[in-house]
């Protein structure tokens, strides 16, 4: 693929944002946390997936927790009856947005279609197999659109290219390797795709266009195209790299998974829950997550090594969000409140080692040394200094 560019700057500036799984997954809210991506076997990872947005797979594997469960707490009901009973009542797009800028958030990236293929806004083809003809019955997309940009932060667009477990008649994900046989290719598809990614563009103008698993074969050579047709549209936009196409202004690492992205010398985001899975899980507990001083070292290891944390926010399926979840997710935005001039803006730099250092980071004037906490549990310390001619 032949674009070239240079990464607009607002992005390794930003180096925090709030990635968003919100669906009809967050009703049955269930998964097996048996750990993070990457740390566990990844044939086991697939049938007993911490992933609570991957239910409308891990249901279909004959003998899996979530099957089983399935069958005992919902009877078997079909899939898409969890879309009829999203009520999103209690959901505040505006309080949302207060609250991921109030804790430092630069951007905010929401699943606009997971690989469920349900739709949270009436993207074409999806005729009521979306948030506007049921469920919630509004256009979710751009409620937090506007709130979020009404809130000073950039607005970014998620979207499953890759699976559609609606749009297609393909067997269960049961083993790693699926993941490549078990996707839609063909070009009916590829166009569906398409067609609904364009629109997302046109109506909602996102400032990341965050692509997953891959991008259906049939559609990849009219990529280059649609990315310039995007950059048209939206000069400043940003594309990860995850259509498996030679092309990305930025690449991705995911849990304890595809660490070796973090390290070419390009921009790189790292993307995780606060907890074990990104769509809400009630079988999780406080020990699958994250406190407020270790989310601020995951900051401080990923900004001083040159990345940005996108940190995945759950709601519940009525739109709230979950103390577990607010609770640490505050804390880093306390510590960012006070600590901010050592992350946003900076770029990593080569400082002198010193006992309990974490990392280095300099803007054009001053150094930051992040130290490690003086307590056990405590938040990382920040010292600066004039940046030495």
């Amino acid at each position: 693929m032949t674009l070239e560019r240079e990464i607009p700057g607002w992005f390794p500036d930003a180096k925090f944002g709030i990635f968003v799984h919100w669906g009809a997954y967050s009703v049955p809210a269930w998964a097996t946390p048996i750990g993070e991506l990457g740390a566990v076997d990844h044939d086991e990872f697939m049938v007993r997936s911490p992933y609570a947005e991957w239910y409308a797979n891990t249901t279909r594997i004959p003998g899996s927790p979530a099957a089983e469960h399935h069958a005992r707490v919902h009877g078997g009901a079909p899939y898409e009856s969890f879309l009829d009973a999203w009520g999103a009542e209690r959901f505040d797009p505006s309080g949302w947005a207060s609250l991921f800028a109030g804790v430092g958030a630069r951007y905010v990236v929401l699943v606009t279609k997971h690989h469920d293929g349900i739709c949270l806004w009436d993207a074409p083809g999806s005729g009521t197999y979306n948030a506007v003809a049921r469920g919630p019955r509004r256009d979710l997309v751009a409620d937090l659109a506007g709130a979020v940009r009404g809130a000073g932060l950039r607005f970014g667009t998620y979207y499953s290219g890759g699976l559609d477990w609606h749009a297609s008649d393909l067997p269960p994900i049961s083993r790693a390797a699926h993941l490549e046989t078990h996707r839609p290719v063909d070009a009916e598809y590829a166009a569906y795709a398409r067609a609904q990614l364009e629109d997302l563009v046109e109506r909602y103008r996102p400032d990341v266009l965050w692509n997953d698993i891959n991008w259906p074969d049939a559609g990849k050579p009219g990529l280059p195209e649609m990315f310039r047709r995007y950059y048209d549209a939206v000069p400043g936009g940003v594309v990860n790299d995850r259509w498996e196409a030679g092309w990305a202004d930025f690449l991705t690492s995911e849990y304890s998974a595809l660490a070796d992205r973090e390290t070419t010398g390009r921009p790189w985001e790292h993307i995780r829950g606060i907890g074990l899975s990104f769509g809400y899980n009630a079988n999780e507990t406080a020990e699958h997550h994250l406190t407020g001083p270790q989310l601020a070292h995951r900051l401080v290891d990923i900004v001083t090594r040159g990345g940005n944390l996108l940190l995945n926010v759950g709601p519940r399926a009525d739109g709230t969000i979950p103390d577990e979840q607010l609770t640490p997710l505050r804390g880093l935005g306390e510590w960012l409140a006070a600590h901010g001039e050592a992350v946003y803006g900076t770029r990593p730099w080569a400082g002198p080692d010193r006992p309990g250092l974490l990392g280095w980071t300099a803007t054009d004037t001053h150094v930051y040394a992040h130290l490690a906490a003086d307590e056990p549990d405590g938040y990382p310390r920040v010292e600066s200094s004039p940046r030495p001619a």
